[in-house]
């Protein structure tokens, strides 16, 4: 199995989505990008002080403001989110289970899931996904 994530900022809900994936990405160039993903899902709010962000996962603020600032990483989330549109989701979070296709190599979805889940659910998926190869 991989885990791969694509930006989906939900724009139409939150104004400030595509700046906090601007931002998230810019983080993951100094090697936090989960730990800014985290930090602003937990603050959602303080999307408009980029700084203070930097500061708390530890980033080289001026770097880090000069990465958002220059808009380095839009064309990336935009064809995440085109991707993401083309594939049917709608919302986040959304997970596909794909296994690889033995007769092209390439990977085939198995199962599409929508909706934050607990462990034991997504488990039993994953198990069924690599069961039925």
């Amino acid at each position: 199995m991989r885990y791969a994530v694509l930006d989906l900022p939900l724009e139409s809900i939150h104004n400030a989505a595509f700046r906090g994936a601007e931002m998230v990405r810019c983080a993951g160039d100094q090697g936090k990008y989960w730990e800014m993903r985290d930090h602003l899902f937990s603050n959602p709010q303080a999307i408009a002080q980029p700084t203070s962000h930097a500061a708390a996962v530890q980033l080289d603020a001026k770097r880090f403001d000069a990465c958002v600032a220059s808009g380095k990483f839009d064309a990336d989330i935009r064809k995440d989110m085109e991707q993401a549109e083309a594939a049917g989701v709608q919302g986040t979070p959304s997970f596909f289970l794909a296994v690889p296709d033995p007769a092209t190599g390439r990977l085939k979805a198995v199962r599409f899931i929508t909706g934050a889940q607990p462990f034991a659910n997504f488990k039993a998926m994953i198990d069924a996904a690599l069961g039925g190869q």
